[in-house]
C-alpha cells in the first residue's frame, strides 16, 4: 500500500525526523489561509500516488496567499497519469543549499534492507543509478541488531556529507529506520533531504509503501488507503479477502494457493495463452467467495475464457463448483469455462459441474490446453 506524500511526512515527524510546517488541503480557500499562517511563501503541492508531479504541473511555488489560492485551484483541477488530484499539501518554501536522496528498502537478493543514500538528491534514483551508479551509496541492515551508528556515519562520509552534519544525519537515519522497521514498510524514502540555507536538515519529500500483509497489525495505516490509484477490481477483491493482481492476458485464473497460482499462470503460457490475472482465493472458500471471485475475474473485458484450477483440501471441491453455478447464474458469462478439480469431493463437484455442461479436465495440462483453445475460439 502506498502513502502519500504527506502522510509519510506525517509519520516521519512522529519518529524525529524534521518536516516543513504545512498541512494539507481540499480546497484552494483552505490552502491560501495555510499560505497566511506560513508567512505567505509556499509549495504547492498534488497528492497523487504517482511520479512525476512537477514535470507535470502539479508541483508550484506561490509567493503569497493569493497566488497560493490560485495555484491550489488549477492543481486540484488536474489530472495526473490518469489521477484526480483531490488534496494538495502546502508547505513552507525551503532555501535550499544542497539535496539528498536517502532511502530504505528491501533487498531481497541479500534478504535484508539496504539503507541507499545519494549525494545526487531531487533526481529519479533510477535516473541517477542508470546514468551514475557510483554516486549511490548502499549499506544492508541486520534486522535483527538494526541500524548501527558506525553505519549511518559511514554513509554520512560517503556522500561527503560536511562533518558539521553528521549527528543530525544519524538521527535521521535512526528515525527513518524506525519508521521502516516499526511500519512494516516495504520502503521509507526521502528524496530530497535538503540541506537549508540556514543549515538544517529537513526531508522536504517523503514517500512510504506499506507490506499488505502486514496491515492487520496496522488499523490505522490501513484507513490511509487510497483507493484511487487501485484497480477497482483489486478493491473489490480486497473487501472479500481474495489475493487478485490484474495482468494483461486473456485467460483468467482462479486458483486455490498462490504457489499453485502460480504454476497456473506459467502453464498457461507454456501453451500459447497469457493469463488475465492472478488470483488466490485462499484455503476454506465458501460458494460466496468464489462466486465473488468469479464476478471480479469477468470484470475484466480483456477475459476470453476463465481455468479454475482447484486443489480440495481445507476447499472442498463441491463447495467450489457450487460456487461456480452461483456465479454463472448471476453473472451469466458470455465466455467458455474450464475446471480442474482435484481433492476433496472432486468427484461430487465434477458431477456438478458436468450436469451443467462446463468443460472439465482432470490434469492442470489438459486444463491449460483446453483454456488456450477456448480463448482462441477453438474447440
Amino acid at each position: 500500500m502506498k502513502l502519500h506524500e504527506y502522510q509519510s511526512k506525517q509519520i516521519f515527524a512522529r519518529y524525529g525526523i524534521p518536516i516543513p510546517k504545512g498541512r494539507v488541503a481540499a480546497a484552494a480557500s483552505e490552502a491560501k489561509a495555510i499560505a497566511e499562517e506560513l508567512g505567505g511563501r509556499v509549495v504547492i503541492k498534488s497528492q497523487v500516488l504517482v511520479g512525476g508531479r512537477g514535470k507535470a504541473g502539479g508541483v508550484k511555488l506561490a509567493k503569497n496567499p493569493d497566488e497560493a489560492e490560485v495555484l491550489a485551484a488549477q492543481i486540484l483541477a488536474m489530472e495526473i497519469k490518469g489521477l484526480p488530484v483531490r488534496k494538495v499539501l502546502v508547505d513552507e518554501a525551503a532555501a535550499i543549499e544542497s539535496e539528498i536522496y536517502f532511502s530504505i528498502t528491501n533487498d531481497r537478493a541479500a534478504r535484508k534492507p539496504v539503507m541507499i543514500a545519494s549525494a545526487a538528491g531531487g533526481m529519479e534514483i533510477e535516473e541517477v543509478a542508470a546514468k551514475t551508479p557510483e554516486k549511490i551509496i548502499k549499506v544492508h541492515i541486520d534486522p535483527l541488531l538494526g541500524l548501527r551508528d558506525y553505519q549511518a556515519r559511514d554513509i554520512a562520509a560517503s556522500i561527503d556529507l560536511p562533518r558539521e552534519y553528521w549527528k543530525d544525519f544519524s538521527k535521521i537515519a535512526t528515525g527513518l529506520w524506525q519508521v521502516y522497521s516499526q511500519n512494516d514498510a516495504t520502503l521509507a524514502e526521502i528524496n530530497p533531504l535538503v540541506i537549508t540555507k540556514d543549515k538544517r536538515l529537513v526531508a522536504l519529500d517523503g514517500k512510504m509503501m506499506i507490506d499488505d500483509n502486514a496491515m492487520f497489525r496496522h488499523a490505522d495505516l490501513a484507513e490511509m488507503r487510497d483507493v484511487d490509484e487501485e484497480a477497482p477490481a483489486e478493491t473489490e477483491a480486497r473487501k472479500y479477502g481474495l489475493s487478485y493482481i490484474k495482468l494483461d492476458g486473456s485467460i483468467g485464473c482462479m486458483v486455490n494457493g498462490a504457489g499453485l497460482a502460480m504454476t497456473s499462470m506459467d502453464i498457461v503460457k507454456l501453451f500459447g495463452g497469457e493469463p488475465a490475472n492472478f488470483l488466490d482465493i485462499g484455503g476454506g472458500a465458501g460458494s460466496d467467495k468464489v462466486a465473488a471471485a468469479m464476478k471480479i475475474i469477468l470484470s475484466d473485458l480483456n477475459v476470453k475464457a476463465v481455468l479454475f484450477n482447484i486443489f480440495g483440501g481445507i476447499t472442498r471441491c463441491d463447495e467450489v463448483a457450487r460456487g461456480i453455478l452461483v456465479a454463472m447464474d448471476e453473472v451469466k458469462p458470455k465466455v467458455p469455462m474450464v475446471v480442474r478439480l482435484v481433492g476433496t469431493n472432486a468427484e461430487e463437484g465434477r458431477k456438478l459441474l458436468a450436469d451443467a455442461k462446463m468443460i472439465t479436465a482432470e490434469t492442470l495440462a489438459d486444463a491449460a490446453r483446453k483454456s488456450v483453445a477456448a480463448a482462441k475460439g477453438k474447440k
